[in-house]
């Protein structure tokens, strides 16, 4: 398969060396041409992503994937000529009346390493900024996702030539050598462990990455917070793909006079989204693997004899791998819980005294790549803004601050490094080449020797 990647590479290599700059009018085919893909085969994709997990509503997928990968392209070709056009950049009085630009030039050929939880829209994001950028693409699909990645690059193939876009499936071994590609830039999403071995094999070749991983990101409730909504919007955020998003509330903070109230509601609002859970509406945990993983560390946790509060009735099913929801009070920090990235429907709930204790205890773990905190005082807003760190943040609401298409969204030091989506997308995976225009009348004479 080696040999197979390198000459897909050096197809589109050879491509970009005849076409090395776009104009608008191709670069707004190709997502025309991802646009009609969508329309043509989304149901039948959306079909797939269900069959992979084993339960997931095809709705679900249509309004977490379908319609966010159509925003993305439709934003992009709106915006795309004013992207494109040379940016003016101001000249120092000592050397005007010359002129200076940026012309943001494709970088070439771009590899991008999709995971299994949104494997369309985790691919069609990229793409779109790539294509915008004027490049052309090498998608890796998850072998955890089999069923889709066939229908996927069946889609691709009937919409692009593979000089332009290539979708590869396959098992880790081909996404190793995949990685091993001298690629113009690779952006990889997936987890923190796997991101770092990305790195490695690119730095081989000097390839630069974006890499979107994930982390625990923190939900923090404040006191004067609606806690009814904010009971409503953590539990649909969580609960969502049953957790299994880099960017879902990994644990909640809030004030410990408020626990009560807030499992009773949360448990109000799953059964309200989730009436009938066990056989519809409610995914199933992707894989066998996965499934032991999310029982281990409720296990892990029921022997230490911390409370845990089930927010849908019934037991784990092993054979759909469906995982009751629950909230789990005031693990300690040693457990797996609350050390890796839960990536499930279980939610620690941790109590505070002061605002100042939970900016402390999220301070104290790694940057996460989102944040949200519910309040309605500006002066607090504003102080956890500040004091804390994370790739995006949403204040009153979870994870929509992704589907925003004017904000970059990356992760920062173990959940990330670099951005995409609309401009932020198109400027990375672009260069943003420095020219300089000197007049025909200019004082670059008295710059030169013999020095008096």
């Amino acid at each position: 398969m080696a040999s197979s990647l390198q000459s897909l590479f050096d197809n589109q290599r050879q491509a970009c060396n005849k076409q090395p700059y776009p104009d608008t009018n191709l670069r707004k085919q190709w997502l025309t041409s991802l646009e009609k893909m969508l329309d043509a085969h989304g149901d039948n994709l959306a079909q797939a992503i269900g069959q992979d997990f084993g339960c997931r509503t095809i709705d679900e997928t249509k309004f977490l994937e379908m319609f966010t990968s159509y925003a993305s392209i439709r934003h992009a070709r709106k915006k795309l000529k004013k992207w494109m056009k040379p940016e003016k950049r101001p000249v120092s009085l000592l050397f005007q009346p010359a002129k200076a630009r940026i012309l943001y030039q494709p970088l070439g050929v771009v590899g991008i390493i999709v995971p299994w939880n949104y494997p369309l829209y985790l691919a069609i994001g990229p793409m779109v900024s790539a294509f915008a950028a004027g490049n052309r693409v090498m998608v890796k699909l998850s072998e955890s996702t089999p069923v889709f990645g066939d229908r996927f690059a069946e889609a691709i193939k009937e919409f692009f030539p593979e000089d332009v876009a290539t979708v590869i499936n396959g098992d880790i071994e081909i996404a190793k050598e995949f990685t091993t590609l001298p690629f113009d830039h690779l952006l990889y999403t997936g987890s923190t462990q796997v991101g770092k071995l990305v790195m490695q094999a690119a730095a081989k070749n000097l390839t630069p990455v974006t890499l979107e991983l994930g982390g625990k990101s923190p939900t923090i409730i404040d006191r004067n917070a609606d806690i009814k909504n904010a009971a409503k919007r953590i539990t649909i955020g969580k609960l969502v793909n049953a957790g299994q998003t880099c960017v879902a509330p990994d644990y909640v903070l809030l004030p410990e006079e408020n626990l009560e109230q807030f499992i009773s509601l949360s448990r109000a609002a799953a059964a309200n989204f989730y009436p009938d859970w066990r056989n519809v509406d409610f995914t199933s945990i992707i894989n066998d693997k996965e499934f032991a993983r999310q029982q281990a560390l409720v296990k892990e946790l029921e022997n230490t004899h911390v409370r845990i509060e089930p927010l849908l009735p019934g037991e784990d099913r092993e054979t759909d791998r469906k995982i009751v929801p629950r909230i789990v009070v005031n693990p300690e920090r040693e457990t797996r819980a609350m050390e890796e990235e839960i990536f499930g429907p279980l939610l620690p709930v941790i109590t505070y005294t002061s605002l100042s204790e939970a900016i402390e205890w999220v301070n104290r773990g790694e940057r996460p790549l989102a944040l949200y905190f519910f309040s309605r005082n500006k002066t607090n807003i504003n102080r956890v803004l500040k004091e804390t760190h994370a790739g995006g943040v949403a204040i009153n609401e979870c994870i929509l601050h992704v589907a925003q298409e004017e904000l970059p969204f990356g992760g920062i030091g173990p959940s990330g490094m670099g951005q995409y989506h609309g401009r932020d997308g198109f400027v990375t995976f672009s260069k943003a080449k420095s020219i300089f225009y000197q007049s025909r009348i200019n004082g670059a004479g008295l710059l030169t020797p013999p020095y008096k």
